[in-house]
């Protein structure tokens, strides 16, 4: 349970999680040398410091003891404090009844129980005058205030250590930043080039750092470089298909054209059905294949697909689009249409009205298209995104024939443009709400 609530406060970026095993060795090893070896060294010189001075003090309290009246007391303690460096006040004025020091004054901790351990006349010791030691002493003549240098009694310059200490680990810290940095920043190159090709761009990338991460870096060069020889190679097998089966189509439409005969409404049916079919297939393949990466107006684009459709005599509207707009971002202009073009041929296939919003957010670009229609139940929103999946026979009863590639086409191209395709339920119109994510 304690794991889990300090991995949300930890770093997320390599940077940062770097710099955290860096930092919490050296002040851990600061803060124990602090700890247990500063306090205690100087404690112990600040005893021995104080003992000495207790020598002194013993004599005064012996001598006014001693004295036969106050006015001789405070005479022949004088005169022996003055050349010991001890100011000697008899009586003394009214101070504190309590010992007096700053909180972080541990040495003065130590110089206070010491000489109250050491003599009991003593009473409240006042440390709040810097470098200085103020002590009331009882004697037989009343009180006496004996003042001196705490120089004394305390070692000179104590935070020397610890500056040395702080300016050795700051200096270690910046050698060690240096290296780690040279370190990571060929996996954070790695990271950007993955992260951009994950949205569909080419980073240019050139593995370098340590031995292993420039395997990974060749691997994945290697990867890209495959995956790039598939879709040029998909490309052209797509080319061939395209020329190869239009041609016979073609000659089969014009050779039933010629044929007037009732019983050949059938065949061209048929003929319609395949070349409708042929279409998605090469649709669901191609999907961004001849489409190359421009900046783009997402705003302009998405309100051009709404035009046509109005133009083409389809309900559909742009209600709003939300946040700040970003400018042209880098897209597949003619993958983005076809995908628009699917969703509102898609909620018009099932209801009579297709509802857009276009939403920008600091990472995402969203485009939401929501219909009037019945939907598709959660437990089958997944499967409706699979390739040539078709649902239930109330969302596709009498509505002509498909081969269930429409959504898939649409999360393909979502997934080029490092994004994704959730179904949900439209709050407005009661029907599918699909929403197209693409990373900015």
């Amino acid at each position: 349970m304690f794991f889990q609530w300090l991995k949300r406060y930890l770093p997320r970026s390599l940077y940062g999680r770097a710099a955290l095993i860096l930092l919490v060795p050296i002040l851990t090893l600061q803060i124990v040398i602090s700890v247990s070896f500063v306090q205690r060294y100087y404690e112990d010189v600040t005893r021995q410091m104080t003992r000495s001075v207790i020598l002194e003090l013993e004599y005064l309290l012996q001598i006014a003891d001693a004295a036969p009246d106050a006015v001789t007391a405070f005479r022949q303690a004088a005169a022996v404090g003055t050349p010991l460096g001890l100011t000697i006040t008899l009586p003394a004025p009214e101070t504190r009844a309590d010992d007096s020091r700053d909180f972080y004054d541990l040495s003065g901790r130590a110089m206070i129980k010491t000489l109250h351990d050491s003599i009991p006349a003593i009473g409240p010791v006042d440390l709040s005058t810097p470098r200085e030691v103020t002590l009331r002493i009882a004697t037989s003549q009343g009180d006496m205030q004996v003042s001196f240098d705490r120089t004394r009694v305390s070692a000179s310059n104590p935070h020397q250590l610890l500056v040395m200490i702080a300016v050795l680990g700051l200096l270690l810290m910046l050698i060690a930043y240096i290296f780690l940095r040279n370190q990571l920043r060929p996996i954070r190159q790695l990271a950007l080039a993955a992260t951009e090709y994950g949205k569909g761009r080419i980073q240019p990338y050139r593995p370098s750092g340590a031995a292993e991460v420039r395997t990974a870096g060749a691997a994945f060069l290697d990867m890209r470089n495959r995956i790039e020889r598939q879709a040029q190679t998909r490309t052209l097998m797509l080319s061939g298909i395209s020329h190869d089966l239009r041609t016979p189509l073609t000659r089969m439409r014009l050779g039933l054209s010629l044929i007037d005969d009732p019983e050949a409404e059938p065949l061209r049916r048929d003929l319609d059905d395949m070349q409708h079919m042929l279409d998605a297939f090469l649709d669901f393949i191609r999907a961004d294949a001849s489409d190359a990466l421009e900046p783009t107006d997402t705003v302009a684009l998405v309100e051009q697909v709404v035009s046509d459709a109005r133009r083409a005599g389809q309900a559909a509207t742009l209600l709003a689009v939300e946040g700040n707009n970003p400018g042209p971002v880098p897209l597949r202009p003619l993958a983005i249409r076809r995908a628009l073009d699917n969703l509102i041929g898609n909620a018009l296939r099932y209801g009579g009205q297709a509802d857009l919003t276009l939403s920008f957010s600091e990472r995402t670009i969203r485009i939401s298209v929501e219909d009037d229609g019945p939907g598709i139940p959660p437990d089958q929103r997944e499967e409706a995104l699979k390739p040539f999946s078709r649902l239930d026979p109330a969302r596709n009863q009498d509505l002509g024939s498909g081969v269930g590639l429409g959504l898939a086409i649409v999360a393909d191209i979502a997934r080029a443009h490092g994004g994704v395709l959730r179904l949900g339920d439209s709050a407005a119109l009661g029907g599918l709400r699909a929403d197209l994510v693409l990373a900015r």
